[in-house]
C-alpha cells in the first residue's frame, strides 16, 4: 500500500507541477491592446521620422567625408606635382652657387638650357605641352589676340604672326591660351 501512496503522491506533484507552469505562462503573458487607428498613425509618423534623420544623418556623413576626401586628393596631387619640381630647385640652387664663382657666360648659358631642358621633359612626363601656334591661323576659341598689326605678307593674314606669352596643354585640356599677336 505504501508503493500505491507513494505513486499517487507522485502523481498529484506531477499535476500540481504542471498546473503551476500554467498559471505563471498565463501571468507572465501580456495582454493584447488593440490600438487606436490614431495611434497607429501615430506610431508609423514616428517611425518614420526615424528612418528620415537616420537616413539625412548618413547623408550628411557621406558629404563630409566625400569633401575630406577631396581635399585629401587635390593636396596629394599637388605634392606630386612639387616632388617633380624640387629637383629643377636644386639645379637652379647650384646654378646661383656657380654664378658667384666663374665668369664664363658660356658654361652659365649652358647649365641654364640643361636646367630648363629637365623642367621641359620632367613636366612633359606629367602630360604637359607647349601649345605650338605660330603662324597657324588665328581661333578665338584657343587662342588670346593682344593685337592686330598689318600682315607682312598676304600669306600670313589672318595667322598668327608673333607669340607674346606661350599657351599650355595638360592632357589635352587647355590651362593657359596663349598671347598672340594677329596679322590683317
Amino acid at each position: 500500500m505504501s508503493e500505491e501512496k507513494n505513486v499517487e503522491k507522485e502523481i498529484t506533484e506531477e499535476a500540481n507541477v504542471e498546473n503551476a507552469s500554467e498559471e505563471t505562462t498565463e501571468e507572465n503573458a501580456e495582454p493584447i491592446v488593440e490600438l487606436s487607428e490614431l495611434e497607429q498613425k501615430d506610431l508609423k509618423i514616428d517611425e518614420l521620422n526615424d528612418r528620415y534623420l537616420r537616413i539625412f544623418s548618413e547623408y550628411e556623413n557621406f558629404r563630409k567625408r566625400t569633401v575630406k576626401e577631396k581635399g585629401d586628393l587635390i593636396n596629394s596631387a599637388k605634392a606630386n606635382n612639387f616632388k617633380v619640381l624640387l629637383p629643377i630647385l636644386d639645379n637652379f640652387d647650384r646654378a646661383l652657387k656657380s654664378i658667384s664663382e666663374t665668369s664664363d657666360v658660356k658654361s652659365l648659358k649652358e647649365g641654364v638650357e640643361l636646367i630648363y631642358s629637365q623642367m621641359v621633359t620632367d613636366l612633359g612626363k606629367e602630360g604637359l605641352s607647349e601649345m605650338d601656334v605660330h603662324e597657324k591661323e588665328f581661333n578665338s576659341e584657343e587662342h588670346e589676340a593682344i593685337t592686330n598689326v598689318p600682315a607682312p605678307s598676304k600669306k600670313l593674314k589672318g595667322k598668327i604672326i608673333d607669340v607674346i606669352e606661350k599657351g599650355y596643354v595638360l592632357n589635352e585640356k587647355i590651362i593657359r591660351f596663349p598671347k598672340v599677336v594677329v596679322g590683317n
